[in-house]
């Protein structure tokens, strides 16, 4: 029997945990980093919300755009290729950032340094033909 899952409930279940909590959240997220990531839908205009795992390295911050291994990219990544200027909760703080597409060896560095603290990701690009795209979330300058 097949397993479906309802993630618009699932994603508003976590973020209500996340800021119940100051920044966690249990069930697949539990003991990971997360971040939320506000987004504008390129057809609808409407922001929505992405819990994401992140990478937290030297004060900077990366997220990926695994979809679980899926063979298309998640629709919140084409919406910050369309509107990169975003806002971001990463534990009890709230900031605007820009979304910036890592390419090439960096990106490749990203990826496996992920991997190696999140062992699903390698699992996820091994899942799929497509490279995983990883974004840097930049804070604003003037926050």
């Amino acid at each position: 029997m097949t397993q479906t899952y309802d993630f618009d409930e699932m994603n508003r279940t976590v973020i209500r945990e996340f800021r119940n909590t100051g920044g966690k959240a249990g069930g697949v997220f539990e003991g990971m980093p997360l971040v939320l990531v506000h987004h504008i839908g390129v057809k609808s205009g409407i922001e929505r919300v992405a819990p994401l795992v992140p990478l937290l390295q030297d004060g900077r911050i990366f997220v990926f755009a695994s979809k679980g291994g899926s063979d298309e990219n998640p629709h919140w990544y084409g919406n910050l290729l369309a509107h990169p200027q975003i806002t971001v909760e990463l534990g009890t703080e709230t900031f605007p950032a820009t979304a910036r597409v890592v390419t090439g060896a960096e990106r490749d560095d990203i990826y496996a340094r992920q991997s190696a603290l999140e062992p699903q990701f390698a699992e996820h690009q091994r899942n799929t033909k497509r490279l995983i795209p990883v974004i840097e979330v930049v804070r604003s300058e003037n926050d």
